[in-house]
């Protein structure tokens, strides 16, 4: 199939360049044919956010947004930030980045479905439940498109008799817009150098959970931040509690994935975080409605690697555009998505594949670049310990104005894991089932599915360092970071062995970030699988 653009993934940055290209197209009178290909089983599934957006970038692409029934319905109204410990909540001045006045709590997963509306009423093909499994190459080396991945391959990898090969997309620019730790990026990284002078990009695990709760635990828009308890001084992260409409409200927890101690489970850390005394009364009485988990980006400026080749460029997070301090990513992804696309109609209009490639300086002029220049320091320096790096971070706010004449730097998530005989075991309390609960029975709520009898999309390099060094020198960590219970430790014939539950997979990516040899390689499954949120 032959498009002037093939876009891989439809969350915000994929969409709003979409939308841009058919703008740019209507006002310059001539044809464009845009397509963009999501995994999900429809646009929106396997979108996971908190979230608070800033609505920057859409006043820029749609200023009639509103007007459009757009899903930004409640705007944040009281910001709070605390400091918890095990038994007690200090309030303390929100710093000014994470001040949310003119802000929308929203569900992204929504905000990407109306996206999809507007784009397809432009124009704009999308095509659900097709996963890009392969980045195509002209013979000099241009990127020609991509391919999606067959349908119907048993686990043996033999075609069952509903197979489907996969369909080869060809475009004179693709967009890669997989969102955070994108395979296709992953490897167009590593082929291609394209962080050869950036420093290495680094990674939270998000855990988000939708409450119903009673009508008197409910404020809309009231937004709520913490850092402290459960985690120790030495492990980045924190909660949040954002109240949309319809009593519902967001919780969710994030730990950055440079954490020390193999023993760590963040599921296990976001379960008993609800359990604090200021944070309990707010779910009593209430009913969990879903459960999802994404890792997320948190390099920042310094961590942007090269962002385009002839005939293709990555965006949105895929590239890493998430703002640590303000905690949101989505207005940035976007605009990233704006400027990609007034780029790739330059380079089409032009008949030169190359000149997508200046795509990056034409973000140094935007104010993105300057926004996440701006805090760049911050997130490194917590590699110090909590309270180091909030002094910091005051010092950097305040005084220095984000104008440091240094930038700090970052180590790999996978390195900065210890060994398991260099670090104390996690007891953690069992869950009661109302307020706190286990893995499986969360994964249930994010309707994961996947055709059990297909190829395991969670592939171990060399077999062997699961046991050999992951269960033996790490304590199998995987069994802990994965948030949905993929991977576990049976025993056969009296040794221990690692079970990859892949059915269960909601497509965080952690496992491919934090595994301490890099052994653990995600690809795309078949299309469609994987999680089914509904308004996460």
């Amino acid at each position: 199939m032959e498009y002037d653009v093939v876009i891989v993934g439809a969350g915000p940055s994929g969409l709003c360049a979409a939308i841009r290209l058919r703008q740019l197209a209507d006002e310059h009178g001539r044809e464009l044919s845009v397509c963009v290909l999501e995994k999900g089983s429809e646009v929106g599934a396997h979108i996971l956010s908190g979230a608070v957006i800033e609505p920057r970038a859409l006043d820029e692409l749609l200023p009639d947004w509103r007007e459009r029934g757009s899903p930004l319905k409640t705007e944040a109204t009281d910001d709070q930030f605390l400091f918890l410990t095990e038994q007690r909540a200090f309030r303390m001045p929100a710093p000014p980045q994470m001040k949310n006045h003119g802000n929308y709590i929203v569900s992204l997963g929504n905000v990407c479905r109306w996206l999809a509306e507007q784009a397809e009423a432009m124009g704009v093909e999308i095509y659900p439940g097709f996963a890009a499994a392969e980045v195509l190459y002209h013979d000099d080396g241009r990127i020609k498109g991509v391919a999606t991945g067959d349908m119907g391959i048993a686990r043996d990898g033999e075609p069952k008799p509903d197979h489907t090969p996969g369909i080869e997309l060809h475009a004179q620019v693709t967009l890669f817009a997989e969102g955070c730790h994108g395979s296709l990026t992953k490897g167009l990284i590593e082929r291609h150098g394209l962080r050869d002078h950036a420093q290495p990009q680094t990674y939270g695990i998000g855990l988000k959970e939708l409450w119903e709760v009673k009508p008197e635990a409910h404020q809309p828009g009231k937004v709520v931040h913490t850092i402290g308890w459960p985690l120790d001084r030495k492990t980045y992260g924190g909660s949040f509690l954002y109240h949309l409409e319809d009593n519902q409200v967001a919780v969710g927890f994030v730990i950055g994935l440079d954490y020390e101690n193999p023993y760590l489970s963040p599921f296990d850390e976001f379960q008993r975080f609800k359990h604090h005394p200021a944070i309990k009364p707010t779910f009593e009485g209430g009913r969990r409605i879903s459960y999802g988990a994404r890792a997320l980006n948190e390099g920042g400026f310094q961590s942007i690697p090269d962002l385009a080749l002839p005939g293709g460029a990555i965006i949105g997070c895929a590239a890493g555009f998430l703002n640590v301090p303000k905690i949101k990513g989505t207005h940035t992804a976007m605009k990233s998505g704006i400027v990609a696309a007034e780029q790739a109609f330059e380079t089409i209009a032009a008949e030169d594949p190359a000149r997508i490639t200046g795509y990056k300086e034409a973000l140094k002029g935007t104010w993105l670049w300057d926004e996440l220049y701006k805090v760049r320091n911050i997130r490194p320096a917590f590699r110090w310990g909590l309270l180091p790096g909030l002094a910091y971070s005051g010092l950097d706010t305040y005084l220095l104005r984000g104008r440091a004449p240094w930038t700090l730097g970052h180590h790999t998530d996978h390195g900065s894991t210890k060994k398991a005989q260099e670090c104390t075991p996690i007891e953690y309390p069992k869950p009661d089932g109302v307020i706190s609960f286990d893995k499986l029975s969360s994964v249930f709520l994010s309707n994961t599915y996947h055709e059990e009898d297909q190829p395991v999309h969670l592939t171990l390099k060399d077999e062997r360092i699961a046991i050999d060094v992951n269960y033996e020198e790490y304590a199998s960590p995987e069994t802990r970071y994965c948030p949905a219970g993929v991977y576990e430790i049976v025993e056969e014939d009296g040794q221990p062995k690692l079970q990859i539950n892949a059915q269960n997979c909601v497509h965080c990516k952690t496992c491919d970030i934090k595994d301490p040899l890099q052994n653990i390689h995600w690809v795309v499954p078949e299309g469609s699988g994987g999680p089914n949120y509904p308004n996460m």
